[in-house]
């Protein structure tokens, strides 16, 4: 029998997740069900693209007493950290949060993924690179070998991450952005979308262009 996934957030990052899911199923995939939501904007029994808003963040509990698994997808590139404060508030156990891979990934045996890590179709996990837990590597993006990554990382669609390189917690990467290898992002890091980095990135700034530059602190 299938697991239930819950989805903590809604229309964006959980619902094209939602989506990858169904579709996995549809592939032939049967580790993982899409149940529903949980939404702190939206009322129970509301709808969210065909599925339901089954409770507020806080009622976790008792989905999870039902068996049910969680992916936490509420993530902001300014103000990063009081999203990040809110999920871990809720002290969902790590074996609890649902580690979904869709077939369509490619995913290195010598990877590790941490709990709760989604890696959407087309996306690639080169050799012996780890993630921590709650990371979302979108649609074809691509991170390569021997690369560290903290925990609630965003790995947005298309973006490449080079080899070799330390990320923090709560780094997002933006869309078709890519890095060169051997390089630190540091905590709550943005990199913008397009942009190209070549230099390091201190925790909090926010970089872009093709080179990418400081712009200014995160919120």
């Amino acid at each position: 029998m299938r697991k239930k996934i819950i989805i903590l957030g809604g229309i964006g990052n959980g619902s094209v997740i939602a989506s990858a899911i169904v579709d996995a199923n549809q592939r032939g995939a049967r580790e993982w069900e899409f149940a529903g939501y949980l939404n702190d904007r939206l009322e129970a029994g509301a709808r969210i693209e065909t599925f339901p808003v089954m409770g507020k963040l806080d009622d976790w509990v008792k989905f999870a007493d039902d068996g049910c698994f969680f992916i936490n997808t509420i993530f902001r590139i300014d103000g990063q950290q009081e999203r990040i404060d809110r999920f871990e508030a809720l002290d969902i156990p790590n074996e609890r949060l649902a580690t979904f891979v869709h077939p369509m990934a490619y995913v290195a045996s010598s990877a590790r993924l941490g709990s709760g890590t989604v890696v959407m179709p087309l996306a690639a996990i080169s050799a012996a690179t780890i993630t921590g837990k709650g990371c979302l590597v979108m649609v074809g993006a691509k991170i390569l070998h021997n690369t560290k990554i903290g925990k609630y990382c965003h790995f947005a669609a298309q973006c490449c991450v080079g080899a070799n390189m330390n990320v923090g917690d709560g780094v997002h990467i933006g869309l078709n952005a890519c890095t060169r290898e051997n390089l630190s992002i540091g905590k709550n890091a943005t990199l913008g979308m397009g942009s190209v980095l070549t230099k390091d990135m201190g925790g909090g700034e926010i970089w872009a262009g093709n080179p990418a530059r400081f712009l200014r602190r995160a919120k």
